[in-house]
């Protein structure tokens, strides 16, 4: 069963690829399966360092997607305790990137590149929002 888990794409997978050259034609740099210091043994798909937004690009079956999502027949008891675990995980590193001051964006496979672009488009929005407001709470000189 590893010998099999070994050989599948981690990174590069063609949902992300797509996004990736979406967000790129839209003029938007970022770094590609970066690691993100506080945050041991993982790493992120993308990732705009400059505002803190980082991308993770689910897949169906392995994030359990509720409209995709398939619980194969052999083995049931063991994938639904994979599939849980891999939910489990995915909670907690939101909840750590959150706690680092990320703001978090996933998107399923499923999602059309453009609508999946919108996402963080809306979130990089966001924080820059965010940062121009704080800019302004300096003590007021006039």
């Amino acid at each position: 069963m590893s010998a099999r888990y070994s050989r599948l794409a981690r990174t590069g997978t063609a949902p992300e690829v797509l996004l990736r050259r979406e967000l790129h034609r839209r003029g938007r740099r970022f770094r590609v399966h970066a690691r993100i210091d506080g945050l041991p043994r993982r790493r992120v798909d993308i990732a705009f360092t400059r505002w803190k937004v980082c991308v993770l690009v689910d897949g169906c079956f392995w994030h359990s997607c509720p409209e995709h999502g398939v619980l194969p027949r052999t083995n049931r008891e063991w994938w639904e305790w994979k599939l849980a675990r891999t939910r489990e995980r995915d909670l907690d590193t939101d909840e750590r990137l959150r706690a680092l001051g990320w703001s978090v964006v996933r998107v399923w496979e499923h999602m059309a590149a453009g609508e999946a672009a919108d996402l963080v488009e809306d979130a990089l929005l966001l924080k820059l929002n965010s940062a121009q407001r704080h800019e302004g709470d300096g003590p007021d000189r006039s």
